[in-house]
């Protein structure tokens, strides 16, 4: 018998380089024969100085396994290896040993302050970037080095003129006045003894340049730019040398002439010089120092934005303004790489949009988000490539390149926070493939750094509310845990101290139209739906745990706005966003009642935050949440269903909110609701008619009210607006707008019209659930259900999901009115087979078949 364990993962990250907690749990996957179940395992930790063992341990845990050894202290290496034992007697050998090495983990580590240029600046334009650097002499020899780095604004490190780390726009956004994030590099391999050179790139970034509505906000963070640096080295005879960032640095102008994530970059290579990290040049003058608050300073929960993909141009046409424009033939989130070779002072413009018109860029759409990028050569060949920007694009007009743009010369490279991918999904239908493969490229594209609305216009915020009602899917189809937890922390930072939850984290200046900050429905409850799904995604109790107080106190304000009459009927509410029958200057004017989405709600999050309490063992909270959520359900059914038994809004987010938010009072007024959404789905030609509180749970209503046929016909409708007609009309993403782009090829002339959102891809949870057929039973997938629902013309459909214990997977097929079924369960957990005919299999671990024949479906005559 083969019984196979994975290396030791610590926490929620990809790497244990830097890991800003004493005590990192540990997880595990084992691959063994079929049905085998662990009973016990002992876990050993090796370090420089000592060994430890825990012995055998019995309990059959492999997913966040709490530390057994000695706390880690600052700096600390050790590697960790597990062995595990079967209820058969069996046990595996010890698996490879995986390596972890703790942060700088109190405040008094650190020593750095935050070093930038003393020149004056004007904050009411683009500041030009600097550079800083040092010298330093490495005397004796180095057994290893790390560089512990973060920075007011962005940077990029070099040592010795070598790029430090592949990560881009570090150290992302956080609340940096609450958390500051710093990075962990093992530089060994970039020092040598003798002369050294330490320098860095810096740029406003998020922390000073200027974000937001009506032009932008400067210095929302500091008026100040600086990096924060502490180089550590020990030395094989047992001595350390520490270089921090002090007032022995100094600093230049770079040849970045001025930067903004929305502007774009404007980079003259002719100020540029090859040795800049280390040549003497008076230029460079003594930095200004600034004093950092180490308690900010936090290390990572997840993996840094990083280049993840290249994309050549699908084709390079000249538009009639003369200007080459490229088609990328897919919506990212990146900025180009340019190899070029021209004279001294050529200009070459590359600016970017998401979509054409009449054959030219289009940028309406944009707002004040210039999106445009400037290279100017030097006479030599050049790869160029902005440093500090981002933009949202599938298409990029480039005007000044000499002569034709050569094959290879000119690259788009995809950015985004570098999540491990866990969902698959694929179907005999190539359109509802194409739709799929649209949810997760807009996800990709705004999960950078933060949970983003769209990574184009002069935007890109973190809307509360998109990504609580795409939780669901994002963390199917990729490890999102780290990332977002780190938010999350953002979340209860931001959260007013009477429980009001921002409309987007970080919050910045909004305007007149989003200040002062007012809960909403919707937006808010992501402080308690989204840490339950990433607890039922990633059976993680500690999120909950960390969210909770967040949790509580945003339904304790709902309690006090709704008073005695447990109805939250007053207030500003954005309600079912977005919902096509909307007008284009006021998408908040929807076919449902706001205040009937907010009491839903309402309901929604007290059950949830009683169904937290009860996780965390809280007994009382369990009680009092639980009987609060009876109290609103009580409350809505008494405002919001009429003496006909129907709904006071008779639409179809009404009726999908109030049959998935558990809000009917028997199983027949359930499907008599499901009966009347299936009514409104077909008398509305199975166009969609939800905004963002609808379309999420639209499907599911349909499907667990006895509809299941008219939920495929809404998901596989082509005519707007409907998903599939943005995939018809050559979406590449997923939409801000049913009908972003009009069905006469005109883009929607609304405000707010992006063709990268990723909120009404929310769908792609119910195409894992129900069209390939598995999910979460128990927190974490301890148990699985596999559930397909065969429908809407489909001859087969798989999905695959990595969870925690390892790669579950099913596909089904129907062949001659035949129904079969091939389940994949990984070691460690066990799953239930859920048959259309109601039948139920519980089944171990291992690879499992059924058959089932299906009653024929009627042809036409």
């Amino acid at each position: 018998m083969t019984i196979d364990v994975s290396p030791l993962t610590f926490e929620h990250l990809p790497g244990a380089l830097g890991i800003g907690v004493p005590e990192p749990r540990l997880s595990w996957k084992t691959t063994a024969p079929a049905g085998w179940r662990q009973s016990a395992y002992e876990l050993e930790f090796r370090s420089d100085v000592r060994r430890e063992t825990t012995g055998r341990i019995d309990a059959a845990e492999s997913v966040l396994v709490s530390w057994p050894f000695t706390a880690l202290g600052s700096r600390d290496r050790a590697t960790v290896r597990v062995r595990v034992h079967g209820v058969d007697g069996s046990a595996s050998e010890w698996s490879p040993p995986a390596e972890v090495e703790a942060g700088l983990l109190h405040p008094s580590d650190w020593t750095a302050s935050a070093v930038g240029p003393a020149w004056e600046e004007d904050a009411t334009s683009l500041r030009r970037p600097p550079r800083v650097r040092r010298s330093l002499d490495v005397g004796g020899a180095i057994a290893r080095a790390r560089l512990y780095v973060t920075a007011h604004g962005l940077y990029e490190v070099e040592i010795n003129g070598r790029r430090v780390g592949d990560d881009a726009l570090s150290p992302g956004w956080t609340v940096y006045g609450e958390r500051l994030r710093y990075y962990t590099y093992d530089v060994t391999a970039h020092l040598a003894e003798g002369s050294n050179t330490i320098a860095a790139w810096l740029s406003d970034g998020w922390y000073r340049g200027r974000l937001g509505f009506h032009g932008g906000y400067p210095n929302l963070y500091g008026s100040d730019i600086g990096l924060i640096a502490q180089l550590e080295i020990e030395h094989v005879d047992g001595s350390r040398t520490v270089i921090a960032t002090d007032d022995s640095w100094e600093a230049a102008p770079s040849p970045i002439l001025s930067t903004g994530l929305y502007e774009g970059e404007y980079y003259d290579a002719r100020a540029d010089a090859a040795e800049w990290a280390a040549a003497p040049d008076p230029v460079w003058s003594p930095v200004l120092v600034t004093p950092v608050e180490h308690a900010t300073l936090v290390a990572p929960e997840g993996p840094p934005v990083r280049c993840t993909e290249e994309l050549e141009p699908r084709s390079i046409t000249r538009s009639a303004s003369g200007a080459w424009i490229l088609d990328f033939g897919q919506n990212i989130s990146g900025r180009l790489r340019v190899e070029v070779e021209a004279e001294s002072g050529r200009v070459i413009t590359l600016r970017h949009a998401e979509v054409l018109q009449d054959g030219e860029l289009y940028t309406r759409p944009l707002r004040g988000a210039a999106a445009t990028d400037v290279l100017v050569t030097d006479g030599t060949a050049l790869t160029w490539e902005p440093r500090f920007t981002i933009h949202g694009f599938r298409y990029a007009e480039i005007d000044g390149w000499p002569g034709d743009i050569a094959p290879g010369s000119v690259v788009a490279r995809v950015y985004h926070t570098d999540m491990t991918r866990t969902g698959w999904f694929e179907s005999s239908d190539p359109l509802l493939n194409r739709l799929h493969e649209n949810v997760r490229w807009s996800m990709r594209d705004n999960f950078v750094d933060i949970p983003t609305d769209c990574p184009q216009r002069d935007e890109r915020l973190g809307w509360t509310g998109d990504l609580q009602v795409f939780a669901p899917a994002a963390s199917y189809l990729y490890d999102c845990s780290g990332m977002l937890r780190s938010w999350l922390r953002d979340v209860a930072v931001e959260q007013l101290p009477d429980g009001t939850v921002p409309w987007y984290v970080p919050v910045i200046p909004g305007g007149e139209e989003w200040t002062p900050i007012r809960p909403g429905a919707a937006w808010g409850d992501v402080a308690v739906l989204t840490p339950w799904t990433l607890y039922r995604q990633f059976g993680d109790e500690q999120i909950l745990r960390d969210q909770y107080d967040s949790a509580r106190r945003w339904v304790d304000l709902i309690r006090r706005l709704a008073g005695p009459s447990r109805l939250w009927n007053s207030g500003f509410q954005l309600g079912d966003w977005l919902d096509p029958a909307a007008p284009p200057h006021d998408p908040a004017d929807a076919t449902t009642d706001r205040y009937l989405v907010a009491t839903a709600y309402f309901a929604w999050s007290s059950l949830h935050l009683s169904k937290t309490a009860a996780v965390l063992g809280k007994v009382e909270d369990e009680i009092a949440y639980s009987t609060l959520a009876a109290e609103v359900k009580a409350a809505f059914r008494a405002e919001y269903v009429a003496a006909s038994g129907l709904l006071t809004s008779d639409a179809q987010t009404a009726y999908a909110l109030a049959i998935e938010f558990d809000l009917a009072a028997d199983e027949d007024e359930r499907r008599r609701w499901g009966a009347r959404l299936a009514e409104l789905v077909r008398t509305g030609g199975n166009r969609i008619a939800t905004g963002f509180a609808g379309t999420p749970l639209i499907t599911d209503a349909l499907t667990n009210s006895g509809h299941v046929d008219a939920a495929y016909d809404l998901l596989l409708e082509r005519e707007c607006p409907s998903w599939m007609y943005t995939v018809l009309s050559g979406g590449t993403t997923t939409w801000e707008r049913w009908d972003s782009l009009l069905p006469d090829g005109t883009v929607n002339p609304g405000g707010m019209t992006s063709f990268n959102h990723f909120a009404l891809g929310a769908v792609a949870d119910w195409i894992h659930r129900t069209v390939g057929g598995l999910a979460p039973a128990d927190a974490g997938y301890r148990r699985i259900i596999f559930a397909p629902r065969p429908g809407g013309g489909l001859t087969f459909a798989r999905t695959a999901h990595e969870t925690p214990y390892g790669r579950a997977a099913i596909e089904w097929r129907v062949v001659d009115d035949v129904l079969t079924v091939d389940v994949t369960v990984p070691t460690g957990a066990t799953g239930v087979i859920r048959l259309p005919d109601d039948r139920e299999l519980d089944i171990e671990s291992g690879t499992h078949r059924v058959s089932l024949p299906l009653a024929p479906v009627p042809q036409p005559i």
